[in-house]
């Protein structure tokens, strides 16, 4: 009976205490609440995504398609972008190589002649130009530098053929400063492309296109891809930086000056049956470095006592495993400076000093 009445007092204290609560909230003037300090914000959110059409039409008018002939028939096509008033048009090398006409194919249709202004191979930058009567617009030049990983990044081309053409395609950027190996003037790699890597889609007819950051400004200019069926999505593009490098250079009418070392050379992974029909043998302690299959009479290299089977591991500040990076390197010098490097020739190792001709 004790704790029956114990819980009924417990309970009619609850009851006490919430109405005398109440009464003092309510009615008393010491706990008068102004219904004009409570203010409800309610906002209606309507999301949309217009993903990166406005950066696309900044753009879109300045690209090109470049039709490519050689002796009156279409050899190959590419991508371009008009970045100057008076018609200058940038795309690859290899775009234009050994064209005997070009034809811009402009975003509304209208077809133009274009002619050739300059081109660099190693670098794979070329300027062709427009009648400033036909520019449409211009593109807007951005900045690789300032780009960071995983940044949002499109293309815009002219893939497989100018059916396509205005093709965009949207990625990120998946890598920066790869140093990728390419064949310039053989059939095996022979020089590297220092290239931002990225994996929106780029395929035959996007090269020289633009590659463009969200604001719609050109950051580099597309040159090739990876292409083997068990691997999808990079891509790579010259830095914007290093293409208006060149591109000042061609327009100006000034000579790319390259250094010479006049040799005939050759990776160490050539087979023992093409190093037999040069005569050469190597030590088998020899892994990495570049074999001199020739010297060239007079040249840098016979002057400073280079001789044929020697193999060139490091130019100046840099060790050299093959001709790519051996050419590389030696570009980074001008001609007629004087550089060390050091040779294999059999087990004993040689010092050097060359002073580099020029490339003709």
């Amino acid at each position: 009976m004790k704790k029956l009445f114990s819980f009924f007092g417990i309970l009619i204290s609850a009851f006490l205490g919430a109405g005398i609560m109440y009464y003092l909230l309510v009615y008393s003037p010491f706990f008068k609440l102004d219904n004009g300090d409570i203010t409800r914000i309610e906002k209606n959110v309507t999301v949309t995504d217009t993903g990166i059409n406005e950066s696309i039409e900044k753009i879109y008018n300045a690209v090109v398609v470049i039709e490519n002939y050689r002796n009156n028939k279409l050899s190959g096509i590419g991508s371009g972008f008009i970045y100057d008033n008076e018609g200058y048009i940038m795309t690859n090398h290899h775009v234009i190589e050994k064209s005997s006409r070009l034809n811009v194919i402009l975003m509304d249709g209208e077809s133009v002649k274009a002619t050739i202004v300059g081109s660099d191979e190693y670098a794979d930058i070329a300027v062709i130009k427009i009648d400033k009567e036909y520019v449409k617009d211009v593109a807007i030049l951005g900045s690789s530098e300032k780009m960071k990983l995983g940044d949002t990044v499109f293309t815009i081309g002219s893939p497989m053929s100018s059916t396509y053409a205005g093709t965009v395609t949207r990625g990120i950027l998946s890598g920066k400063d790869r140093m990728v190996e390419v064949s310039v003037k053989s059939n095996t790699y022979d020089w590297i492309m220092n290239v931002m890597q990225t994996d929106a889609a780029i395929n035959p007819g996007n090269s020289g296109g633009p590659l463009c950051n969200i604001n719609g400004e050109v950051i580099g200019v597309n040159t090739m891809k990876i292409v083997e069926s068990e691997i999808e999505g990079i891509g790579f593009a010259i830095p914007i930086e290093d293409a208006m490098t060149y591109a000042k250079k061609i327009i100006n009418g000034e000579k790319i000056k390259r250094s010479y070392l006049g040799i005939e050379m050759g990776n160490i992974d050539t087979s023992k049956y093409q190093l037999r029909q040069y005569g050469i043998n190597i030590d088998n302690s020899i892994e990495n470095g570049v074999i001199v299959f020739n010297v060239a009479n007079d040249g840098p290299c016979a002057k400073a006592g280079v001789v044929k089977g020697d193999v060139i591991t490091k130019i100046g500040d840099y060790e050299v495993k093959n001709v790519a990076e051996l050419k590389y390197y030696l570009f980074k010098y001008q001609p007629g400076e004087t550089v060390d490097i050091i040779i294999k020739r059999g087990s004993e190792i040689k010092a050097l000093k060359i002073t580099l001709g020029e490339s003709k």
